[in-house]
């Protein structure tokens, strides 16, 4: 029973020479050299021709399923969720949660041929690359981190829209910490530092952007005399570092803060699922799902440092963090011993050693916790709890628990005396009166007398 057979071109040419070889036209040297086949192989091919025609010259495997082919339930399965769940993951996320959440194992490449076969490309657009000297890491963890804040819709339509801020390690592209905002504040940056001196310690050096945050916009506003008396005009964020001895270098372009850049790339694709399937609604449950996912990330792309030691510097124990993690402002007492604080006037008791704080300057500490401490000359006066703690810290900006109300002055009257009074009665002149006569009429009887 005769079978159709289709050949490749590859196939119909060693046909042609094997009937030139049977022909005698062409030795069987030159035939396996134009085959490119050693002597022997094209032996072993002239007998399977010549025992099955041109079948013989079909691979064996033709027509039969490989036994490495990926089961067709799976592939459906793969299929669905590819169009579903994680229509918007990238090939490599998607393949992790195939791994993670349905137990299916296959390789990168098997995922990304199933989605282009049905047209779902990768939702990652990518830029052709431009031509940068490329900036080595430094050699140890904790010598540079590299600080920025990304405003996204991380929540997506669940909640409001957050602020995500993020600290990564230029040595080994570890998060040490990050943390959701209403917005990119300086309150913000503080609980971040403060945070990573606890779990890490003081890095050498931090690389930030040209923000308000970091950098003050009075920098060229400050006078000939100002700069003569030693004055500058720093931001908080400045003014802590300097306090902590570390170094704060500004990044002068995107591009020479690579690292965090392509960081928010990764976050906005991968912490969006992350937050979307715990089904997070507010920023209390955001930071919850960030706590437990920052591990992850850092074992998933995190990568050794070239010297193993750690570069971060422990807290001293003889410091407190208070006295360092606050924003700090200066003010000078009123007549009546208030300041001025965020629209509010706020009392400050008699002291110890003075009755008085009128007209002394002092300092103001806003900590982390919303309390405002009033401080003079090193030595605490008084503590204002804020009204709401929940409420985001501002530099400039408080709100106290119970306001200023200036003191009642004691009556003077008598308890006896103290009853209704009647309604004055407006005294009127008689017709006789001076008041009532012609000023022509007064002025001539005067002259007559």
């Amino acid at each position: 029973m005769e079978r159709m057979v289709t050949l490749s071109m590859k196939e119909l040419k060693r046909v042609a020479l094997v009937e030139r070889f049977g022909a005698r036209l062409m030795r069987g040297a030159e035939a396996a050299e134009a085959m490119g086949l050693s002597l022997r192989q094209f032996r072993r091919v002239a007998a399977a021709y010549r025992k099955e025609g041109a079948a013989g010259l079909a691979h064996g495997n033709r027509g039969r399923p490989s036994s490495r082919a990926l089961e067709a339930q799976v592939r459906e399965e793969i299929l669905a969720l590819a169009r579903t769940t994680y229509e918007d993951y990238n090939d490599v996320q998607f393949t992790e949660k195939l791994e993670e959440k349905h137990d299916i194992r296959v390789s990168r490449s098997t995922v990304r041929r199933l989605r282009r076969s049905i047209g779902q490309g990768s939702p990652r657009k990518r830029r052709p690359p431009l031509h940068r000297s490329r900036r080595d890491r430094r050699a140890q963890e904790g010598m540079l981190l590299q600080l920025d804040g990304s405003p996204h819709a991380w929540l997506e339509d669940r909640g409001p829209e957050l602020s995500l801020l993020a600290a990564i390690d230029d040595a080994t592209g570890k998060m040490p910490f990050a943390l959701f905002r209403q917005e990119e504040d300086t309150a913000g940056y503080f609980e971040m530092m403060c945070r990573i001196s606890f779990t890490h310690g003081l890095p050498l050096a931090v690389y930030a952007d040209r923000h308000t945050i970091f950098r003050s916009p009075k920098a060229k506003s400050l006078s000939i005399a100002q700069k003569l008396e030693g004055a500058r005009a720093e931001s908080q964020f400045q003014r802590l570092m300097r306090e902590l001895c570390i170094e704060h270098i500004p990044s002068l372009s995107p591009q020479g803060r690579g690292r965090v850049e392509r960081l928010w790339g990764t976050l906005q694709d991968r912490l969006v699922k992350e937050l979307r399937e715990a089904n997070a609604r507010t920023k209390q449950d955001a930071n919850q799902v960030l706590e437990a996912y920052l591990p992850k990330f850092n074992a998933r792309f995190g990568v050794p440092a070239r010297e193993v030691a750690s570069a971060y510097i422990p807290w001293p124990d003889e410091f407190d963090r208070g006295e360092f993690f606050c924003l700090k402002h200066r003010r000078t007492v009123q007549n009546d011993n208030t300041i001025s604080f965020g629209g509010h006037s706020l009392q400050i008791p008699p002291g110890p050693d003075r009755v008085s704080y009128a007209r002394a300057r002092v300092d103001l500490h806003q900590r982390l916790d919303g309390s405002l401490e009033i401080l003079y000359k090193g030595q605490s006066l008084v503590v204002h709890q804020p009204a709401n703690a929940d409420d985001p810290i501002r530099v400039g900006k408080f709100t106290p628990a119970e306001p200023y109300r200036p003191p009642e002055k004691p009556s003077t009257t008598k308890t006896q005396s103290a009853q209704p009074k009647t309604p004055r009665v407006p005294y009127k002149p008689a017709p006789d009166h001076p008041w009532r006569r012609p000023f022509l009429a007064s002025r001539r009887n005067t002259q007559k007398e």
